[in-house]
């Protein structure tokens, strides 16, 4: 079998990075040049003189994914190239955070290329630090459960809706839980003309502290609580919505999996934040309309 995403790389057991890149190249094919910022994905896939890159590949830096993607994209008009698929492939960090600039004027330019975002909510690679995806009441490195704080004060920040702010065609979420609708939506995005952005929910083993067996399950629990709702916007409206329906479970059975929340369950008054986080939930419910 000829890998895209060859095996041996360097990523934990159970790791969320390599299987969204996986999914990402079987919905690609051979004919695309990936761009990956710093990061998880770039440190284990890369340790010279190694690689598990079946296509071509490039390493940016942590700000500029979204500006070298441009480039090569720009490269390729100029050549007559009208086939090869430009796809940035960049965790929370490098997407929510640093790379907003580049990814804003890749955007507002309208690059024909596809942007990959691997949610894992923290800075897994230098530490798990908290970043603008971190959930809230998530302890991190720089978001500390202790006798003061429940962790994270502040909300998931709305990469999905920003872009659909900046004009693109088409906007998705996904999860790795689901991957036939994730390399469904990948392939939609790739085939439509213009810059395209697709959030991919990726728990990871390390940062969230589970099993390394429970990447999947906790996935798909995400999902089944109303937290991560998924959904395609197309020209600035919402076309598709997963239903959760019968399936639907409390955030309890998601946040008591993974130790970045356990301060929840032993803390006084974890109640009432376990209550707001379960508002937070059925406020997606709603506005999507996943039951």
């Amino acid at each position: 079998m000829n890998f895209l995403f060859k095996p041996g790389h360097r990523g934990c057991a159970g790791c969320c990075d390599a299987m969204v890149a996986k999914f990402t190249l079987m919905a690609a094919g051979e004919d695309c040049i990936v761009v990956s910022p710093t990061g998880c994905l770039e440190v284990m896939t890369t340790p010279y003189p190694e690689s598990s890159w079946g296509v071509p590949w490039i390493h940016s830096l942590f700000e500029n994914a979204g500006s070298v993607a441009s480039g090569i994209e720009a490269a390729l008009k100029a050549k007559g190239n009208k086939d090869t698929k430009v796809i940035a492939l960049a965790g929370d960090g490098a997407t929510l955070d640093i790379g907003m600039r580049g990814i804003s004027g890749a955007f507002e330019r309208g690059h024909d290329i596809t942007y990959v975002c691997i949610d894992n909510e923290a800075y897994m690679n230098t530490g798990v630090q908290r970043s603008g995806a971190t959930p809230y009441d998530a302890s991190t490195t720089t978001s500390p459960a202790g006798e003061v704080s429940f962790g994270n004060p502040r909300p998931k920040k709305d990469m999905p809706a920003i872009m659909v702010a900046h004009g693109s065609p088409y906007v998705a979420t996904g999860s790795l839980a689901y991957p036939k609708d994730l390399i469904k939506k990948i392939k939609k995005a790739l085939d439509t003309e213009g810059p395209t952005y697709i959030h991919a929910h990726a728990p990871c083993t390390t940062g969230w502290g589970f099993d390394t067996s429970k990447t999947v399950e906790i996935a798909k629990l995400a999902v089944q609580t109303g937290l991560w709702p998924m959904y395609e916007v197309e020209n600035g409206e919402v076309t598709s919505v997963k239903k959760i329906g019968k399936q639907k479970k409390p955030v309890e059975d998601y946040l008591k999996m993974q130790r970045r929340f356990k301060h929840l369950f032993t803390k006084e008054d974890g109640d009432e934040e376990l209550k707001k986080i379960q508002a937070l939930a059925d406020e997606n419910i709603v506005k999507f309309g996943l039951e």
